[in-house]
Formats: structure tokens, sequence, C-alpha cells
């Protein structure tokens, strides 16, 4: 059983961790935004998979067109900010003891991060665009530690508190 020192405890660390994630979003959205060029750059490189082994079997999937790969690396900063935006509100739900709600829109953040870093930087970009074939274009060590921090911190957000009474 858990006490309620334990379930406050629990509380101000599952606050805490989702407003870390929320930062961490935030800033790299807010980063996007206004140093779109820099990144434009990775993820153009990525999808033309320029740095690659260049093996024959795989360069077919190489996007090469310059509005494709800028949609797609506009699609991430949506998702990023809207990640973002979704994570800052659940941190704020936490902050005002309102676990039910802040657990639903913190683990939708969290997975939308996930969903991100991990179907997209270390699926799709990591395997189906070769980048662990980059040694100048690689982003698999950054996805793989906020994918990991990600789901550490969604393990903690449903780790029960005692509250019988809250609401999912």
């Amino acid at each position: 059983m858990v006490t309620s020192t334990q379930g406050r405890a629990l509380g101000l660390a599952v606050t805490l961790l989702t407003g870390v994630v929320a930062l961490y979003m935030t800033l790299v959205a807010f980063g996007n935004i206004t140093d779109f060029g820099t990144n434009r750059e990775f993820v153009r490189h990525v999808f033309a998979m320029d740095t690659t082994f260049k093996d024959d079997d795989l360069m077919w999937r190489a996007i090469t067109t310059r509005w494709v790969q800028d949609a797609a690396y506009v699609l991430i900063i949506v998702w990023e900010t809207v990640a973002a935006l979704v994570l800052l509100y659940g941190t704020w739900l936490w902050a005002r003891r309102e676990p039910g709600r802040a657990r639903r829109f913190s683990t939708y953040g969290l997975l939308m991060v996930m969903l991100l870093f991990g179907a997209g930087f270390i699926g799709i970009g990591g395997e189906w665009f070769a980048m662990w074939q980059s040694g100048d274009w690689n982003g698999l060590d950054a996805a793989t530690r906020i994918f990991l921090v990600s789901g550490v911190v969604l393990i903690v957000n449903h780790l029960p508190d005692g509250d019988a009474t809250r609401s999912r």
C-alpha cells in the first residue's frame, strides 16, 4: 500500500520528469523553428542517403526531391511542437494535482515523442534511410537516448500512486 507521503513524492517525481521531457521537446521545436536551416540539412542528407555506403540495393529508397524533404521536416517540427504543448499541459495538470487528466495527457505527449524518435528517427531514418551508415549525419544515439528517457517517464507516469479515487 502506498502512503499519502509516497503518493505526493511520486506526484512530484512524475511532474518533474514530465516537465523535463516537455522542456526538451520545447527547446527542440524552438531550435528547429528559429534555426530552420541546420536540421533541414540533416533531414535532407538522411533522405538523400548521400553519406551512406551507397549500396545499389538500398539507394532506390533515397528521396532527393527538395520539397518532399522540406515538407517532411516541417511535419517533424509540427509534431515536435504539438508534443511539447501536450507535455507542457500534462505537466501543468500534474502540478495542479489532477492525476487522471495529467496521466492521460502526459501519456499522449510521451507516446508522441516515442513515435517520433522510435518510429521516425530510429526506424525510418536509421533503417529505411540507412542513417546508421553515415558518419556525418547520424542521429541514432540522440534518438535512442530520448526514446529511452521518454519510456522511463511513461513508466513512472503509470506507477500506482495509491489513490483509488483517481479518474483514468
